[in-house]
């Protein structure tokens, strides 16, 4: 998602400059592409009734941004399902992304499709990196805490307090 969600981004960013050249664009945030970034990049469930109201506005006013829009939320709903109902719909979603002539969307469409067993493993293991960042984050926090260490037993034991109740459950590659 993060990799539709940049593409994304860049597609409204390409939008509001086009808008701008064009002197169609308002200033800062009142101007319907530029204000609706968040609104754009939220999962669509998650969405205030003022963001909604900014994706109608979007919709009318710029069809390629909404197309978009409608891929990253359909490639949101396909990485949901299960590997096997994904799988089809996956393929599908990258024929239609480098199909679609979107800047952003049609090197995603490619890496999707090179990446597609990948991908699929990935849903059918259940795993995300979310927990290995966010134990990443931890050390690099504690590393910038001081200044230098003399040895490594060092550094490993002001870490440990910070991450050592972890018990991080890996798959079995057997049972996959």
């Amino acid at each position: 998602m993060s990799w539709a969600t940049d593409a994304l981004d860049k597609v409204r960013t390409a939008a509001w400059r086009e808008a701008r050249r064009k002197g169609v664009a308002k200033k800062g945030a009142k101007d319907p592409v530029k204000g609706a970034r968040w609104a754009l990049l939220k999962n669509g469930g998650d969405l205030t009734a003022g963001q909604r109201a900014q994706l109608e506005c979007v919709a009318n006013t710029n069809e390629t941004l909404w197309e978009a829009y409608k891929l990253k939320e359909r490639l949101r709903m396909i990485l949901r399902q299960t590997a096997d109902e994904a799988a089809p719909l996956l393929r599908q979603w990258a024929a239609d992304a480098f199909l679609s002539g979107i800047p952003g969307f049609v090197p995603l469409g490619e890496k999707i499709a090179k990446r597609h067993f990948g991908i699929l493993g990935t849903i059918r293991s259940g795993l995300s990196n979310a927990r290995l960042e966010a134990v990443n984050n931890k050390i690099k926090t504690t590393i910038k805490i001081g200044y230098g260490y003399r040895n490594l037993d060092n550094l490993i034991a002001l870490v440990m307090p910070e991450c050592g109740g972890l018990d991080l459950q890996l798959p079995d590659a057997n049972n996959q």
